[in-house]
């Protein structure tokens, strides 16, 4: 059962919506029906089903990637290449764009459409370079007071032997490690794939949002299948023990608030799926707004230390 703490926000934006006299042509009495079914699941367990459908839904091809919703949401956008010392990573986009007619670094992952990008950009696999890259970024907008955007879409960190030899590990560690020094107001959201270490390097922010039909979890199905029973096609059977869906994220406590997404999933209407997400980043970057540097680093850093502490 997801978190009771979701359904205020839910409720309150319901009743906004139903206040609103309905136009001829808009999509009111839809949004409508569609945050009161996501209400409806807060209140009830997700079967085995459900939860597979999720992870499908989060892995889905035509889902939206981090271009697609820089197009959108950003009014500019100049990417920066190359981590200073090694190479251009292009499973890691990052720059600066603007947000709201305000200047924002973004940082994301990104898998590709064909065939051809996806082998460029590694299938959205980071190597060392890519989170370096990152990192750059991210003190680039700290020397600045730029707030950080970051969009998590990975199945993980690249494993490959070369990136194990470039420093893998410890590149993971230092992203997190910058991330929690940040000044600036932080928002990650995973907007598909949020998978191990290969996230977490980029969503150690002030506010982690899921949308909808996203997961996040320390190890794919297959790979939790793997190791629990030696066969990978028991993956939906180990989905629906660790739960990686949005609602038991939040339930959680990893996450601080969950996305919609248009009826369907996000690949169904790539705009409204970017204007949901620009609403909630948003809104999310004006509570951190007026918050001081040090108060952003000590919450940030109590926030973390408290995730898998049982009271």
């Amino acid at each position: 059962m997801a978190s009771s703490d979701a359904e205020p926000g839910f409720r309150e934006r319901l009743s906004k919506l139903a206040g609103i006299k309905s136009l001829r042509g808009t999509k009111l009495p839809a949004e409508l029906e569609r945050l009161q079914r996501q209400l409806d699941r807060l209140t009830e367990e997700e079967t085995e089903e459900e939860v597979w459908e999720r992870v499908l839904l989060a892995r889905d091809e035509d889902r939206p990637y981090t271009l697609d919703y820089v197009a959108r949401i950003f009014g500019e956008f100049f990417e920066l290449h190359g981590d200073r010392g090694r190479d251009d990573d292009s499973a890691i986009v990052a720059g600066l764009g603007t947000l709201d007619g305000k200047t924002v670094a973004l940082i994301g992952q990104q898998k590709g459409r064909d065939l051809k990008e996806r082998v460029a950009r590694n299938f959205g696999m980071a190597y060392p370079e890519g989170y370096r890259k990152a990192m750059r970024v991210m003190e680039l907008a700290d020397r600045h007071s730029f707030p950080v955007l970051t969009l998590v879409d990975t199945p993980g960190a690249y494993p490959g032997v070369a990136a194990e030899q470039h420093g893998q590990g410890g590149a993971i560690a230092r992203s997190q490690a910058v991330m929690a020094r940040l000044g600036v107001p932080t928002v990650a959201v995973v907007i598909g794939e949020g998978g191990s270490g290969g996230a977490v390097a980029l969503a150690l922010a002030d506010k982690v949002l899921m949308q909808e039909n996203a997961m996040y979890s320390v190890i794919s199905p297959e790979g939790c299948a793997s190791i629990l029973w030696r066969d990978a096609s028991q993956a939906q059977k180990a989905a629906a023990a660790f739960k990686p869906d949005a609602a038991h994220c939040l339930e959680l406590e990893v996450i601080d608030g969950i996305v919609p997404e248009p009826a369907g999933g996000a690949h169904t209407d790539h705009d409204l799926a970017a204007e949901l997400l620009r609403e909630a980043v948003t809104s999310a970057f004006a509570e951190l707004e007026h918050v001081s540097p040090d108060d952003l680093r000590r919450a940030r850093r109590a926030k973390f230390r408290a995730m898998g502490v049982l009271a």
